[in-house]
């Protein structure tokens, strides 16, 4: 490309005004790119109206569906200095489905031009916490993410900035660091807008990818943390006792108060170079205290309501995780994923406590667990198909509906075309 675009240069007469103007455009924009992926699928659920984790609910009365599950286009730009490190980067980035367009990527970063470690972000971005959170869903090998990651990190993104320090240069003796602080609005865009004056700190350090050993073998690890929180408009709040009770509390002080988003994690990615391909093995934990609703343990993207009033909050604590093998088979072409992955919003309570008279629990303390699986055929570097099967168990309890486990076990066959 490269070559072809120095032809189209030399072919250029730059005596004329069109030729000054050709070249002046070609520098410009010498650092523009533009890149896209789109992911139609097919998907079979075992039960009616299931798969909320697994792209969307399927409509009621359905158990199978055609889909675009994403399609991306990105917009990235960046300015550098004479020393040809850069100084500025500017990023865009749609998401169009046959439910409609929405923003996803919408920021600017800013780099230190003198000792090239330092960096500014602003805007909508990835929230630096967590490995699965900001792996892009073009490079993932699993069609979704972890029912963790969506319900603590609904649509990933959230409105803020970030100070990070990474060197860029190998010779520098923390290069092998990054760090990342960051203030953002806490509802991402599962909502609007900020309806509180609280924001979520988060902060991220983490170790990049480093051989361990003369085989190249290599290791990379991190740790997250997110204080954050909800203002509270109601006096109504649900607190867990130690007897396994939510416990009302309708005081005036509530008011005004913030309750807790506190969020503790761990994650580690190794791998194996193989003749061709690698073993990979990834894992990350998260626990700490959710603030949700009753009936939903998600972050509220809008201030909870029911009918014209206030809706309580409740607070919970939790953890999750997930674990996975990737292993190529004998050719880069061909790849075998494994997921296990949990997720218990209530560690307090379990199983047939969960429903019982007076206890006030819901259907948003299930413990979840899915045990994941699928094939990976790369065509090139624009194609890849990916079959995937998603077994789910929920825990029984003495709910309705939920004393066994529930038929939402889901099928996936994708395509994803990418330039």
């Amino acid at each position: 490309m490269s070559v072809r675009a120095q032809f189209l240069m030399d072919m250029i007469d730059t005596s004329t005004s069109l030729g000054k103007g050709m070249i002046s455009i070609y520098k410009n924009f010498d650092h523009l790119r533009i890149s896209g992926y789109m992911q139609p699928q097919f998907q079979w659920s075992t039960g009616k109206g299931m798969g909320v984790y697994q792209g969307g609910d399927f409509p009621k009365q359905s158990d199978n569906r055609f889909m675009f599950r994403r399609g991306r286009i990105r917009f990235d730009y960046e300015h550098y200095n004479k020393q040809n490190l850069p100084t500025m980067q500017f990023v865009f980035q749609f998401d169009g489905t046959e439910r409609g367009v929405n923003i996803r990527d919408f920021w600017g970063r800013f780099f230190d031009g003198k000792w090239d470690v330092m960096s500014l972000t602003m805007g909508m971005f990835a929230r630096p916490f967590g490995f699965e959170i900001n792996y892009s869903s073009g490079d993932r090998e699993a069609p979704e993410r972890g029912r963790m990651s969506q319900i603590l990190m609904k649509t990933e993104r959230d409105l803020g900035a970030m100070v990070s320090f990474a060197p860029r240069q190998k010779s520098h003796p923390l290069s092998f660091l990054e760090v990342d602080l960051g203030v953002f609005n806490g509802q991402g865009l599962a909502g609007p807008e900020d309806y509180d004056s609280h924001k979520d700190l988060i902060a991220r350090v983490a170790m990049k990818p480093t051989a361990i050993n003369q085989q190249q073998w290599l290791l990379s690890a991190g740790a997250s943390i997110l204080y954050g929180g909800l203002e509270q408009f109601t006096p109504v709040i649900y607190r867990m006792q130690h007897s396994g009770q939510f416990l009302k509390d309708s005081s005036d002080a509530n008011v005004g108060v913030i309750a807790p988003r506190h969020y503790y994690g761990g994650d580690a990615q190794f791998l194996i170079p193989n003749v061709k391909g690698a073993t990979q093995f990834r894992a990350e934990y998260i626990r700490g205290t959710q603030t949700g609703t009753r009936d939903h343990s998600e972050t509220p993207g809008e201030i909870p309501m029911i009918a014209e009033a206030y809706a309580p909050l409740a607070i919970r604590q939790f953890d999750g995780a997930y674990f996975n093998f990737l292993q190529h088979l004998g050719s880069e072409k061909h790849q075998l994923v494994l997921k296990y992955d949990w997720y218990d919003p209530n560690t307090q309570v379990s199983g047939k406590q969960i429903g019982k008279d007076g206890l006030n629990l819901t259907i948003a303390d299930i413990r979840y667990d899915t045990f994941g699986a699928g094939y990976v055929y790369y065509f090139n570097e624009h194609m890849k198909a990916t079959l995937w099967f998603d077994r789910i168990w929920n825990e029984s309890t003495s709910l309705e509906g939920y004393t066994d486990d529930v038929d939402d076990n889901v099928f996936t066959c994708r395509l994803q075309y990418r330039f």
